[in-house]
């Protein structure tokens, strides 16, 4: 699969060969998808939220009255969750929200949201991002014009310092080495832009992953 090369300025610079089998998916698989999202939302939770239980409330732990002769029911403490200042009953507790992810899944998961912003007609090539000064007001323009108004741009195995300085204060325009391309950032992107050396990586990536 054939796809054309731009410049940053918008002029073309040519075509580059994409992998069929990275890129070229045709049937895209919406519940790989929604499995890699929702695992990678659950891991990025904190899980700090936490009530008091009984043994950690600081109300007395005396008897609240004698067991027998009252007439009433029979309690024990007023640390209890049906009284008013006693503990939440079944509360959360601190805790990690992630599950386990087959590798295998994850990395099918990542080839069906490359292919659907192909077959969207949302990928777009570069030659490279490289710019002279990080001037934030100038990238701004220059996306205008190209129409990256919600962008994830992987730069390839590093970012350009002044590229990356220019567009991190840049709305709904995320950057990232090819180390962090991920499932949940393409789909929630209206652009994905790579440069032609980030393509080179994720095919070598994928390519290693099949001869293991």
């Amino acid at each position: 699969m054939k796809l054309s090369v731009i410049k940053l300025d918008g002029k073309a610079a040519g075509d580059v060969e994409l992998s069929d089998a990275v890129f070229g998916l045709t049937d895209i698989r919406g519940d790989l998808l929604a499995r890699t999202v929702t695992w990678q939302l659950a891991k990025r939770r904190a899980g700090t939220h936490k009530v008091q239980t009984r043994n950690e409330n600081s109300r007395t732990g005396k008897k609240m009255y004698k067991q027998k002769g009252t007439g009433g029911a029979r309690h024990g403490s007023r640390r209890a969750p049906q009284f008013v200042g006693g503990s939440r009953a079944f509360g959360p507790v601190v805790r990690d929200h992630g599950f386990s992810l087959p590798k295998k899944v994850r990395a099918l998961a990542l080839r069906h949201a490359l292919s659907s912003k192909v077959k969207a007609g949302d990928l777009v090539v570069v030659d490279s991002l490289t710019v002279k000064e990080a001037k934030t007001a100038t990238l701004r323009a220059t996306f205008g014009k190209l129409g990256w108004n919600k962008a994830l741009i992987i730069a390839g195995p590093e970012v350009d310092a002044n590229f990356g300085l220019a567009a991190r204060n840049i709305p709904h325009i995320d950057v990232l080495p090819n180390a962090g391309l991920n499932v949940y950032d393409i789909l929630r992107a209206d652009k994905l832009v790579l440069t032609k050396a980030a393509i080179e990586a994720i095919e070598a990536r994928f390519a290693e992953k099949e001869a293991a």
